[in-house]
């Protein structure tokens, strides 16, 4: 068996894409179990590379079993490492130790391709693409507006989400606003200020996988740096993405891609991400004005996202 540690969010899980994908081609034979969150439930199949989710919360108290080769794409602290080298593995892949050093300003995607490359496991950095799916039917064509973040650092003001939602429907876009049932009441406040339908609320009512659906088949994405963007990443989505405290360097989507854009106005990675803070200085230098040119400019490029299969079929 590989187990392989990713007890993170969203985004974590979609950038540990090929480097999973690498360890299923490397050990093809073997049962590679995932441990992850439980709520990430509806995303790991789309991996395509996981044969079972073990439920993991955050670092604490876990029996974990024993693996041929245990894999620790968690972070480089001692508590993830000590976590499975606890169960005897016959053999443990991590930073530190035999394994190599830690890069801070590393690219997530990247840094976990070099640790297994470390250890002679091949990955491509670019195969991010996630599967559809089974809720893949969700309406196509949404522009997909989503102004919540993980932190307060990473979360543009309200009011400048309402005047891009505002002048997107008036531009012919199909504004929906989403979130988490935390988030409510900021989408809420979004399509109010934004002057939308009260319908176009989705935060609360969509779960993860229909989440994922809806982002596959939607025209665009507007968000800050949180799971979403990365979401869109997976499905070729085009997508603006705001950034604050990190630089889009480390976490933001492939630079290959025209019609993913992203925003920053930083001069360096701020790890000072706590919650409930206000946003970060980066973040509100950008403005809707720049946001909507961005829009623009990611539209124009041809991307070969499942939103936009659909939209070839349909006519």
């Amino acid at each position: 068996m590989i187990l392989v540690l990713r007890a993170l969010g969203v985004g974590d899980l979609a950038t540990a894409v090929p480097a999973v994908r690498g360890l299923r081609a490397a050990f093809p034979a073997e049962r590679l179990v995932l441990a992850a969150p439980s709520w990430l439930a509806p995303l790991v199949p789309l991996v395509g590379a996981v044969d079972r989710l073990l439920p993991v919360e955050g670092l604490g108290p876990c029996p974990l079993p024993q693996a041929r080769v245990a894999v620790n794409l968690h972070g480089r602290g001692p508590q993830s490492r000590q976590m499975l080298a606890a169960t005897r593995p016959g053999r443990l892949l991590s930073f530190g130790g035999d394994g190599p050093l830690w890069r801070f300003a590393e690219h997530e995607v990247a840094r976990w391709c070099r640790l297994l490359a470390w250890y002679g496991i091949d990955t491509d950095p670019g195969d991010l693409d996630l599967r559809l799916p089974s809720e893949s039917a969700a309406p196509a064509g949404r522009t997909i507006v989503h102004p919540g973040a993980k932190s307060g650092t990473r979360q543009w003001p309200v009011e400048r989400y309402a005047v891009v939602a505002r002048e997107l429907e008036r531009a012919g876009h199909h504004v929906v606003v989403t979130g988490s049932t935390a988030e409510r009441p900021l989408a809420a406040a979004v399509v109010r200020a934004g002057g939308l339908p009260g319908e176009r609320v989705l935060a609360g009512e969509t779960g993860l996988g229909e989440l994922a659906a809806l982002v596959a088949g939607a025209r665009l994405v507007v968000c800050g740096d949180t799971g979403i963007a990365h979401l869109a990443t997976a499905y070729r989505t085009p997508s603006v993405v705001l950034f604050g405290p990190m630089p889009p360097q480390l976490w933001g989507p492939p630079p290959d891609r025209p019609y993913h854009h992203s925003i920053w106005h930083g001069t360096r990675a701020d790890p000072g991400d706590a919650p409930g803070r206000e946003p970060h200085p980066a973040l509100l230098r950008i403005t809707p004005d720049e946001v909507l040119a961005a829009v623009t400019r990611c539209l124009t490029y041809p991307h070969a996202g499942y939103g936009a299969q659909r939209a070839t079929a349909a006519q």
